[in-house]
């Protein structure tokens, strides 16, 4: 499925639809009665694509860097770089952005608030759109998306734990005011969805491991492709991610961050900027890092149902939801 929204019209048809009144208060600043809107957003949905029969390590081990912190959407590259940001998505896409809830999906949304509008748009035609169906990935892609706002959840005045998660809705109005920033003009972004598995436990089967590479995979390679589309030529592309399926999920960090570090050298990314979070995400970053390079091997590419297998017999195990 592919749609190509005017954003003005999109926003005005089709508002987003805030159930909480913190967000309400986020959107009145980031989007007063004065603003303008811009610009076109391409959405569109990609089936699962069957992973290449090799991984190169060495490649993907020298596209993957780290940078410290969370999402700034601050551009990596040359400005003929097109770049994008994965969204940690629920199967449901965007299903609680209006909800009292703050994880990285809806924070993402609670930035860029088109998003709200796209969802809102798309299921008027009465169509749900979905990141993964019949246990398959179909990652979402969308461009020209406005980034209205930055809300900081870091701790600060009025908000000594921070803003994340299930703090939000427990902070009062006027610390939310003060976490926010509008943005003037509006930045642009490339939003790249894709939902991981949620509530394993013990340690990750074959099935799982090779699911969450197809996942990544999928969505990495659905970026290359589009961005070539929209420049009308190949062009380097630079994802960035960071430990997706970690948080309410309760993915398994260094397996995480290890799965997506192969996934974007083999759909062609020129890099992959993992957004590593708090200082320990740097630790479990280069381990995952490192355990591509001991476990497969960086001599000459390896079978991918070959590393699949490798990476199983490590057992490594699920870890626990963080709440939010």
């Amino acid at each position: 499925m592919r749609r190509e929204f005017e954003t003005r019209t999109l926003v005005q048809e089709h508002p987003p639809v805030w159930m909480h009144p913190h967000k309400q208060q986020v959107y009145e600043i980031a989007c007063p009665p004065s603003s303008q809107h811009g610009g076109h957003i391409n959405y569109s949905r990609w089936p699962a694509m069957e992973l290449p029969g090799l991984i190169d390590v060495a490649s993907a081990l020298e596209t993957a860097v780290q940078r410290p912190g969370f999402y700034d959407y601050k551009p990596f590259a040359k400005r003929n770089a097109v770049e994008w940001h994965v969204n940690f998505a629920d199967p449901h896409l965007f299903t609680a952005y209006s909800t009292s809830l703050l994880a990285q999906d809806e924070l993402q949304v609670l930035e860029h608030p088109a998003l709200g509008s796209v969802k809102e748009a798309i299921e008027s035609e009465g169509v749900t759109p979905l990141t993964i169906e019949n246990d398959e990935p179909t990652p979402i892609l969308l461009t020209g998306i406005e980034r209205r706002c930055h809300f900081d959840t870091q701790p600060g005045e009025k908000r000594p734990h921070g803003l994340y998660g299930n703090k939000f809705a427990m902070a009062s109005i006027e610390a939310i005011r003060l976490a926010t920033h509008r943005l003037e003009p509006p930045t642009i972004s490339k939003i790249v969805a894709i939902a991981a598995p949620s509530g394993g436990s013990g340690p990750y089967r074959t099935s799982t491991l090779r699911y969450i590479l197809t996942s990544a995979y999928t969505g990495f390679r659905a970026a290359v492709l589009e961005s070539e589309r929209l420049r009308g030529r190949p062009c380097p592309v630079v994802v960035h991610s960071g430990f997706w399926g970690c948080g309410a999920y309760g993915g398994n960090r260094t397996i995480m961050a290890a799965l997506q570090v192969l996934a974007a050298s083999m759909a062609g990314a020129h890099r992959l900027v993992f957004h590593t979070g708090e200082k320990t995400g740097t630790r479990l970053f280069r381990q995952g890092k490192a355990l591509c390079k001991d476990e497969l091997g960086i001599q000459e590419p390896v079978a991918t149902k070959e590393a699949i297998s490798a990476i199983a017999s490590l057992e490594y195990e699920w870890g626990v939801s963080n709440g939010t």
